[in-house]
């Protein structure tokens, strides 16, 4: 054996744990498919300005510790998630808020919009939602569904709202007060220089292989280290045995244009059907940048096929039960660690990334 661990994917988590594994005198081999390290959160410098080359990535945590922990690694700036949407001609502020349901109704007060919700909940009249249109419409009723859920949402998961199960939306947060502040924890923001910088720090001084496909890496190398740390598609590690788990998967045009401002914020979604996109990033704005070009990217949400890159597991009733299957199987192959989104097959926030290649440091090497 030539490592202790061969970590599989130089995302957030293979960082975290190389990074934390090297601490504890252990030699680490760290293997990536693609040619950069990074993972999703990579980005990459364009105009002199930090692109966040597969989709924004605004770090948020209610957790001191992984706050704390993130900052050994950067300096974050005080970037606040505050997106808008664009409905037709209409422009509405996210999250729902005071000033999204003062634009939808010219009103000027919390008892004014809460009672509008209400009567259009009442007039929807549904009690056991069976879709995901019913679930919106009884929690939000018809304006808010109609402007800011229903076209986003099909164009995200590529079905009719009637067609996707009522779980999907367990609860729609409304805020009664003019905050357009996205997120509810207490430290936000980007990493000044990018997210590159940081898994480069996490790796420093750890073998790293870039264009490396693991599968085809242990074929012929079959006794390379004592454990793996596997971050790749669950069902591939097992050769989809099983079956093939589904996921969503985004495509980005991304483009440099001559102007300085192309839409004066970072996020703007797109929430009617017509427009193909579900939303563009303009990347500067995440670092104030005042460049004189700028960087924007649609994105256009598809369904996953093989040799694309997947993104949102399909958390649905067949798939939680197919991936639990393999769950099983993950269980009694005792030199692997299955972790990070692919592995773990659950969407995760950044924060929730590090806390879960934390804990797993904690038992493997404490």
């Amino acid at each position: 054996m030539k490592y202790d661990y061969l970590v599989v994917g130089a995302g957030l988590y293979g960082a975290v744990f190389a990074y934390e594994a090297k601490k504890k005198g252990k030699k680490v081999l760290v293997i990536d498919k693609r040619s950069h390290i990074g993972g999703n959160i990579y980005t990459e410098n364009v105009e002199n300005i930090q692109v966040h080359k597969y989709g924004a990535h605004i770090f948020h945590t209610s957790d001191r510790k992984i706050w704390d922990y993130m900052n050994q690694f950067a300096q974050f700036n005080h970037y606040i998630n505050s997106p808008v949407a664009i409905y037709k001609e209409e422009l509405y502020n996210l999250p729902f808020n005071m000033n999204t349901f003062s634009r939808l109704w010219n009103i000027k007060t919390p008892a004014q919009a809460k009672e509008i919700i209400e009567k259009q909940r009442r007039e929807a009249g549904i009690t056991d939602p069976q879709n995901l249109e019913e679930q919106a419409l009884s929690l939000a009723g018809r304006d808010v569904y109609e402007k800011l859920i229903k076209g986003y949402t099909e164009k995200q998961w590529g079905r009719d709202c009637r067609d996707l199960p009522a779980f999907i939306i367990k609860r729609l947060p409304f805020r009664f007060t003019f905050d357009n502040n996205y997120f509810n924890d207490p430290y936000q923001g980007i990493p000044i220089g990018g997210y590159t910088g940081i898994i480069e720090k996490m790796l420093y001084g750890i073998e790293v292989m870039t264009d490396t496909d693991y599968f085809a890496f242990r074929k012929s190398n079959p006794n390379i280290a004592a454990k793996t740390v596997f971050t790749g598609m669950i069902d591939e590690y097992f050769g989809f045995k099983l079956g093939t788990l589904e996921y969503r998967t985004v495509r980005f045009e991304t483009e440099v244009l001559d102007c300085d401002n192309y839409q004066g914020n970072a996020v703007v979604n797109y929430t009617d059907r017509e427009v193909p996109y579900t939303r563009i990033i303009e990347h500067k704005h995440f670092e104030f940048g005042q460049q004189p070009k700028t960087v924007i990217s649609r994105e256009y949400s598809t369904e996953w096929h093989s040799g694309m890159e997947p993104y949102y597991p399909v958390n649905d009733e067949k798939n939680s039960a197919l991936f639990a299957r393999y769950q099983t199987l993950a269980e009694q192959e005792k030199t692997v660690i299955f972790g990070g989104r692919l592995g773990g097959y659950k969407y995760y926030d950044m924060d929730k990334v590090v806390a879960a290649a934390l804990a797993e440091v904690k038992t493997e090497l404490y």
